[in-house]
């Protein structure tokens, strides 16, 4: 029996992320960008431990990762554009402009790529090829946080057109052919570990200085620092 929950917890897991994105999903029908936001950092702990745990109980399975994507479409691809929807129709200065809201869909359309190229792509076995979807749902999500945390800076984050670029912006990033680090770890020395560890550190530290507005300079953080890994290999 205990065999059987251990080789079980990681589905489990994941059935918790997808959870999640229902739930988040339903907050935007209210209006509740703040819920759908605290529920998308939950389900990125659920995402994250899911793979740690199947790891480590050896339970790796078809099952598993085709679960595993479509969980995180709902949640890291589905919910994310809901939320750029809504903050689009927010900054909709009349009823004329209410379509540009579903450009915002382009996020989940795009999600959806990259999360089907990831199940059969055999270069992301230890990293990534483009942003991974649940980065792109947390910078996503850390809007409405930043927006209850500094009102002021509303009139500067919701406007239109720099919302739409921003979910095109943000599709392209999904599918680009750059290869990025993952934190997948074979040890625990410095060594080999570098760009990792400077990441992990520098992130910590803007959490604690910036809070949720640290989000987008974690991500920025991301990309350039495994362009920079990108480039030490090159040189080796």
């Amino acid at each position: 029996m205990w065999t059987s929950f251990k080789k079980s917890l990681p589905n489990v897991l994941t059935c918790g992320n997808l959870l999640c994105g229902c739930v988040g999903i339903s907050a935007t029908f209210n209006n509740d960008l703040l819920l759908a936001s605290y529920l998308i950092v939950l389900a990125g702990i659920f995402d994250f431990f899911d793979g740690f745990v199947a790891r480590l109980v050896k339970a790796n399975s078809e099952l598993g990762k085709q679960l595993d994507s479509l969980a995180d479409m709902v949640t890291f691809g589905v919910l994310p554009s809901f939320i750029v929807y809504h903050l689009i129709m927010e900054s909709v200065p009349d009823l004329n402009g209410v379509w540009k809201c579903y450009l915002a869909f382009v996020i989940a359309v795009f999600s959806a790529l990259r999360l089907a190229k990831f199940n059969i792509d055999e270069r992301q076995t230890l990293g990534f090829i483009g942003l991974p979807t649940p980065a792109n749902a947390l910078l996503i999500a850390s809007i409405p946080v930043i927006l209850r945390q500094h009102e002021d800076w509303a009139p500067v984050i919701l406007q239109t057109n720099y919302l739409i670029v921003f979910s095109f912006v943000m599709s392209f990033l999904l599918v680009m052919e750059v290869p990025l680090f993952a934190l997948k770890f074979k040890g625990f020395g410095w060594k080999g570990n570098e760009i990792k560890y400077i990441f992990i550190i520098a992130s910590a530290l803007l959490l604690i200085l910036l809070n949720f507005a640290a989000v987008p300079l974690i991500v920025v953080l991301y990309i350039l620092l495994s362009l920079v890994n990108n480039r030490g290999k090159a040189h080796v």
